[in-house]
């Protein structure tokens, strides 16, 4: 991965990777790295979007507990999948921790979207993650101002399309 020096703006993301990443799982640890910059910087918000999370690290035990360490009031985790078939089938300790924080946790379905289109990646006020090839799962990331606000920008237009989805429980009758 490259890296480059981060603009005064940013200096809150700057132990953050920055620059291109290749491969799923470099960019596994990328995201890793997001959660534990997340949890070290105290991000008010983080939107993560993927089509199905399907190479996702989400079921991890060290991911949950990072999530489960970033969690405090006044908090936001928006989640936007296309489906979340995938995320129930293979992330069990995701869905569990979705459901212990229900209350700072939206989930967002966009079923009319292609899944190239809907973008793959991480937001925060800080820093930014995107995966702009999904089969090799390359992309970029860092705190560019520019590039965080094109991100914040396309992941809200997607948001609009949606509409609330996967339930931290169901109710039976």
């Amino acid at each position: 991965m490259s890296t480059s020096a981060p603009d005064d703006g940013a200096r809150e993301a700057a132990a953050l990777p920055s620059g291109r990443f290749s491969g799923r799982s470099e960019f596994q640890q990328v995201f890793r790295d997001a959660l534990a910059g997340a949890v070290q910087e105290g991000w008010s918000q983080i939107i993560i979007s993927d089509a199905d999370f399907e190479d996702w690290p989400l079921g991890e035990r060290a991911v949950a507990e990072m999530l489960h360490d970033w969690c405090r009031p006044g908090r936001k985790f928006v989640v936007l999948a296309r489906r979340y078939d995938e995320v129930v089938r293979r992330h069990a300790r995701f869905v569990t921790w979705r459901r212990t924080w229900a209350h700072l946790i939206e989930c967002w379905s966009c079923t009319s979207a292609d899944p190239q289109e809907l973008p793959s990646g991480l937001w925060s006020p800080s820093w930014y993650m995107r995966r702009l090839d999904l089969e090799h799962s390359t992309g970029m990331c860092g705190a560019d101002p520019k590039r965080r606000l094109q991100m914040h920008e396309s992941l809200q237009e997607w948001l609009r399309k949606s509409s609330p989805s996967f339930p931290a429980t169901t109710l039976g009758l």
